[in-house]
C-alpha cells in the first residue's frame, strides 16, 4: 500500500475528521465535475470507490453519489455509514428502492444489482469491511446505536 492510501486510512480513523464530512462530500463533487467524472478524491487518494446513480425515490430523477467500498471478490461492500451521521444517507434509502443501479468502478462502466444485506450475510460483511477500512468502527461508535445499512453489489456477466 502506498503512501496516500495509508494517509487515507489514517485520517479516516480520526473523529475530527468526521466533521468535514459535508465538506469533503462538496469536494468530490467538484474533483468529479472538473475531471469529467473520471476521478474523485478516494480515487486520487488509492481508495477503493465507486459512483453509484440510482433514480430517486421520490423525485424519479437520476441521483449519483461517490462512496468508499470494499472490495470483495467479484462484489463490492458499500456501507451507509454517513460519517457516522445519526441518519442514514440518502443514497442508500434510493438503492434499497433500485433493482439495478449504474456503477461506475475504476473508470469502466457496469450495471450491479444491489442487495441489502441482513442477518448473518450482514454480520459477515460488516466484520470483513472493518478489517479493510477500520474507520467505519469508529463512525459506527459516532452514530449512536444507527445500524449501517450494508449493500452488496454484484455486477452481472
Amino acid at each position: 500500500m502506498g503512501p496516500l492510501p495509508r494517509l487515507g486510512r489514517y485520517l479516516g480513523s480520526r473523529t475530527w475528521v468526521m466533521r468535514f464530512g459535508p465538506a469533503i462530500k462538496r469536494i468530490e463533487q467538484t474533483v468529479r465535475g472538473v475531471t469529467g467524472g473520471r476521478y474523485g478524491v478516494l480515487d486520487i487518494a488509492g481508495l477503493p470507490s465507486v459512483q453509484i446513480t440510482v433514480l430517486g425515490r421520490k423525485s424519479g430523477l437520476p441521483r449519483t453519489t461517490s462512496v468508499l467500498c470494499v472490495p470483495d471478490g467479484d462484489t463490492d461492500l458499500v456501507i451507509g455509514s454517513n460519517f457516522g451521521g445519526h441518519k442514514h444517507p440518502g443514497w442508500s434509502a434510493n438503492l434499497m428502492e433500485a433493482d439495478a443501479a449504474a456503477v461506475r468502478r475504476n473508470g469502466t462502466d457496469y450495471t450491479a444489482v444491489p442487495e441489502l444485506l441482513t442477518g448473518a450475510d450482514r454480520e459477515q460483511a460488516w466484520e470483513y469491511a472493518v478489517a479493510a477500512w477500520p474507520g467505519y468502527q469508529m463512525e459506527a461508535n459516532r452514530a449512536a446505536g444507527r445500524e449501517f445499512r450494508i449493500f452488496r453489489l454484484r455486477y452481472p456477466s
